[in-house]
């Protein structure tokens, strides 16, 4: 029985602005997490100098400071570009909680987890962009760093100059104490450890079984996509425009 070879054509995905803000955020959250350990449980180095002559560890706070507001700049910017970027970065992606995205979520659990042949789970296109268990996770991780923020900025609070920090002194009274704070801190942060570790294991998982660039995208923006679906795609888009001029000849109508 011949094997079946499918078609590919390459497609742009993911825009430069986008790539740059995933790179940024990836080594602005592996600086904060090594310098955050460290801060959370510091070495103790012995030297003959002065304590005035050592400044070690305000370096590696002034590096988990300096990542912590590279991490703010890139959200600020990924949340603007949710509304101005292409398709694959519109904010509606990451909330795949109709009943479709629900069908597509369980059908990327059968073939990443049970490894599944993904030709018989109805859904043999694949996804383009983010599928939706990584749509829905890049939400959750959102949420996440949202609490990073500010249990961190709590923390930072009493020795700030800055207003920032200090807009944050509250998350200590509705936590329960500054012991809680730092707690809270520090678990969140394993969240972006198992993520990260769960997240280069898919990527290199299907870049390896499908070959469609899942690696290499998020340097140059393009991967390969199943020719089917992209005529899928742009069937969908076109019954979209359709849509879309029947909604303004409606209000055109309503109005005159």
């Amino acid at each position: 029985m011949p094997t079946k070879t499918n078609d590919y054509k390459r497609a742009y995905i993911w825009q430069l602005p986008i790539r740059i803000f995933h790179w940024v955020n990836a080594w602005a959250i592996t600086g904060l997490v090594i310098t955050g350990f460290i801060i959370g449980d510091p070495p103790g180095i012995i030297s003959n100098k002065e304590a005035s002559g050592q400044f070690w560890f305000g370096y590696i706070r002034e590096i988990h400071f300096i990542c912590a507001y590279l991490l703010i700049a890139v959200m600020l910017l990924r949340v603007y570009f949710a509304f101005k970027g292409n398709k694959y970065a519109n904010w509606r992606v990451f909330f795949p909680f109709k009943k479709e995205g629900f069908k597509r979520m369980w059908h990327v659990i059968k073939y990443d987890i049970f490894l599944q042949n993904e030709e018989t789970q109805g859904s043999p296109t694949g996804a383009v962009g983010h599928n939706s268990v990584a749509a829905a996770s890049y939400l959750f991780m959102f949420l996440m760093a949202l609490i990073m923020i500010a249990t961190g900025f709590a923390m930072y609070a009493p020795n700030a100059t800055w207003f920032l920090p200090k807009m944050f002194d509250w998350v200590v009274t509705l936590v329960g104490g500054d012991f809680n704070v730092r707690i809270i801190h520090h678990f969140v942060s394993w969240t972006f450890i198992l993520f990260a570790i769960v997240h280069i294991y898919l990527v290199f998982f299907h870049d390896w079984l499908e070959g469609l660039g899942e690696t290499s995208a998020m340097v140059s923006g393009y991967k390969f996509v199943r020719t089917e679906r992209v005529k899928k795609e742009q069937e969908e888009n076109k019954l979209s425009e359709i849509e879309l001029t029947n909604q303004n000849s409606t209000q055109i109508k309503d109005i005159n």
